[in-house]
């Protein structure tokens, strides 16, 4: 937005609960402890179920995560209401107020859907008591709770994605509706052969990806850290090559190659969440794998299950807040009549490219923020396969080694891959052309196709569930 067009309301001013006069600090107290018990409370019920293993049950494990919603819902508002109370301070800044509105909204959307699913599990467990165990198995349970994330997400979205656009005047509101997506530089005559390829690697992604998923739902000796990470791994890479890679073979086929302006700040959010959370995911596993090889005595206490989903919620937490606040960022900014987007699907640093306004802001918390988000983990994951290597030269065998490089090999080959080409399109790059969109193919559809077989298919304990899968299946076949 240009600076005599950019609306000139910075901050909200909160005029707070009706509090008679002389009252503020009985009213203070109350809603202190009011917030202090909600948030003890419910961390003690979500300790309580992580160890203590009868309440490993579906009812009890919808009930954590209701209660860290609960937790969050409250700290969304409360803590800056008795602010407001003890300050007199009753101002919020703008970017304040629209990431408060995004997360009430999120955790708000998240409990009522995981209200209707405990209901419905209540339903089952008193309706069809001996098909419980079947019918609320482990992984639709997982499912039903991954489903709600996503949907409140999305929700939360949509509706901060409308309401920051109301920022605007409307006679100052750009009047872009649409973006062109100049998709891959293909040769003519060879849509078709790219379709079918592009295909291919999608599918072969999504597939090989579902299938480590339920191998890891079903056999019971993969239950364990290291699987357990991978499974959101999985999830995580599914839904990076699915934020752009169907739109793309859409506009392949269709040779439509528009996008409507809220399809694109939407799939903007959803590639930088994802993209975020296989960042982090990747150096959690590091680490996990550091533990494992280098801490083996004590790596049933230090890699607890606790500490695991709990990281895995922090990932996902600080996965959508950071792509909210590039999100919002962006939503900011007019395009004026530029809307040739030179790319595939609406990347960051080329929506930026085309915009007409003060883009400083941005930029730096682009520096910023995504120096963080690569170089840290990558330091993570590079720091501990060399803490691996030598560990494991102090007593070296030949069988040792060559299985202990080889899986370092080829791990560092895709983490190498995936933050190389991140590094070079967003840190590196002064100006954007086919070598970039080629490096990002490499990341949003190459990288996600090749991890379930690096990280899982070479694996001998993936084999042998998957050989125990087969087996069953011919069984059932046959039977």
């Amino acid at each position: 937005m240009r600076k005599d067009n950019q609306s000139s309301v910075s901050e909200f001013l909160l005029l707070g609960l009706p509090i008679p006069p002389g009252q503020q600090g009985m009213f203070f107290a109350l809603f202190l402890g009011m917030y202090l018990t909600t948030v003890l409370g419910n961390l003690l019920i979500i300790l309580l179920i992580r160890l203590d293993s009868r309440l490993h049950t579906p009812m009890y494990f919808f009930l954590s995560h209701l209660a860290f919603s609960d937790i969050s819902l409250s700290s969304v508002t409360v803590p800056k209401t008795l602010m407001d109370m003890h300050t007199w301070q009753q101002s919020i800044p703008y970017e304040g107020c629209i990431s408060q509105l995004y997360f009430f909204l999120l955790f708000g959307c998240l409990d009522n859907l995981l209200l209707a699913i405990m209901a419905y599990d209540r339903y089952v467990a008193i309706c069809h008591p001996l098909h419980y165990i079947t019918i609320m198995r482990e992984g639709l349970c997982a499912l039903l709770v991954a489903g709600s994330w996503i949907i409140s997400c999305g929700n939360a979205l949509l509706h901060t994605v409308l309401m920051v656009r109301l920022g605007m005047r409307p006679g100052n509101l750009s009047s872009m509706s649409e973006f062109l997506l100049l998709g891959l530089p293909i040769p003519p005559g060879q849509q078709g052969l790219f379709f079918a390829l592009f295909l291919g690697m999608y599918l072969t992604t999504v597939l090989s990806n579902l299938l480590i998923i339920l191998l890891i739902r079903l056999d019971t000796r993969l239950h364990t850290p290291m699987y357990f990470f991978l499974s959101h791994l999985a999830f995580s890479d599914i839904s990076l090559s699915s934020v752009t890679v169907p739109n793309m073979l859409m506009n392949m086929h269709t040779q439509q190659q528009s996008i409507a302006y809220e399809g694109c700040i939407s799939q903007l959010y959803f590639f930088l969440l994802f993209g975020c959370l296989d960042n982090l995911l990747l150096a959690i596993m590091a680490y996990d794998r550091y533990v494992a090889i280098c801490h083996p005595l004590h790596y049933i206490t230090i890699m607890r299950e606790r500490l695991c989903a709990l990281w895995v919620a922090g990932s996902w937490i600080i996965s959508c807040g950071n792509a909210l606040l590039h999100t919002v960022l962006m939503v900011r900014l007019s395009f004026c009549d530029n809307n040739v987007i030179t790319h595939f699907f609406c990347d960051l640093t080329v929506l930026l490219k085309v915009s007409c306004s003060d883009i400083s802001l941005n930029e730096l918390v682009l520096f910023a923020e995504g120096g963080v988000f690569s170089v840290l983990p990558f330091a993570t994951i590079l720091g501990s396969y060399i803490r691996i290597g030598t560990i494991i030269l102090k007593a070296p065998s030949t069988k040792r080694l060559l299985k202990a490089f080889s899986t370092c090999g080829s791990h560092l080959l895709v983490v190498s891959l995936f933050y190389g080409t991140l590094v070079g399109v967003y840190l590196l790059s002064s100006s954007w052309d086919s070598k970039d969109i080629i490096a990002s193919v490499m990341y949003t559809v190459v990288t996600p196709m090749l991890n379930p077989f690096i990280y899982s298919l070479r694996n001998r304990d993936i084999k042998q569930a998957l050989e125990c899968l087969s087996v069953g299946l011919k069984n059932l076949i046959y039977q």
